[in-house]
């Protein structure tokens, strides 16, 4: 099986994300694509060959492993890498069609396409909540389909067309159960990285929202300080002891005046 495509998507990706995001494809790249190719694809690739039970009846082994492993390991640990790849892809797309639409206009619409604000930052937030209920729906079906994180050595079946209870015997298991708990680890990994990377987008731009409502509050609070001074200057003067009255401010507005000044 290739799997250019998914270096390409990654690679792709790793140019939008933030620190912890680049991370997280590290993690994917090397510790889960590449562990993958290079070691657990031939572990897993003759094991309905090696899988032996102790009778020779038609049809009983074959029954028995479906049974046991109605889906391979190795296949649904592809199905994984490749659903929780996925989600990125809409980063991706969101920024193309930012590029497509200032090639279109002819002119600059955003800051730059590739930040991260907007409809990209609700875009980047759907694609890691996506990512993350991902892991934790491919965890949870690991341990349905298989009883627990773990591969026995031998398995007793009493499914028809075998006479009686067998004994079966799985190839390898040590090995297999190595890097079936590697491959929940970095699940695991992956979801804290996900979880941690969500926590700072939506940190970061609180803050963002709280310091921009902050200053917009004091710029209009100084702007109601200068407003009588204008209306003084170009209003003719008034003769009587009322002219300064009618200018003066209210005293809360007087007190942020005050205040203002001094810092």
């Amino acid at each position: 099986m290739s799997w250019g495509f998914l270096r390409d998507l990654l690679s792709g990706v790793n140019k939008y994300s933030t620190g912890i995001g680049r991370i997280w494809v590290a993690v994917v790249f090397i510790f889960r694509l590449l562990v993958y190719i290079a070691a657990a694809e031939n572990i897993w690739k003759y094991e309905h060959d090696e899988f032996e039970c102790n009778i020779k009846q038609p049809g009983c082994e074959n029954v028995c492993f479906d049974h046991f492993f109605p889906v391979s390991h190795i296949r649904l640990w592809a199905l994984q890498l490749i659903m929780v790849s996925t989600p990125s892809l809409l980063v991706v797309f969101h920024v193309a069609y930012r590029q497509n639409r200032e090639k279109h206009h002819n002119q600059k619409l955003y800051k730059s396409p590739r930040e991260i604000d907007g409809g990209l930052l609700c875009t980047y937030l759907i694609s890691l909540i996506l990512k993350t209920g991902l892991e934790i729906v491919f965890l949870v079906l690991f341990y349905k389909l298989y009883n627990g994180f773990k591969v026995p050595r031998l398995v007793k079946c009493d499914i028809r067309p075998c006479p009686n209870t067998v004994d079966c015997y799985i190839s390898k298991p040590t090995e297999k159960m190595i890097f079936l708990c590697f491959l929940v680890a970095t699940s695991c990994l992956c979801i804290v990285l996900n979880l941690s990377e969500l926590s700072y987008l939506l940190f970061k731009y609180s803050i963002k929202c709280y310091l921009k409502r902050y200053i917009k509050k004091r710029q209009d609070s100084r702007s109601d300080c200068h407003k009588p001074e204008i209306i003084g200057h170009n209003r003719p003067a008034a003769a009587g002891p009322f002219h300064n009255s009618s200018l003066a401010l209210p005293l809360n507005i007087q007190d942020e005046c005050e205040k203002s000044s001094l810092t």
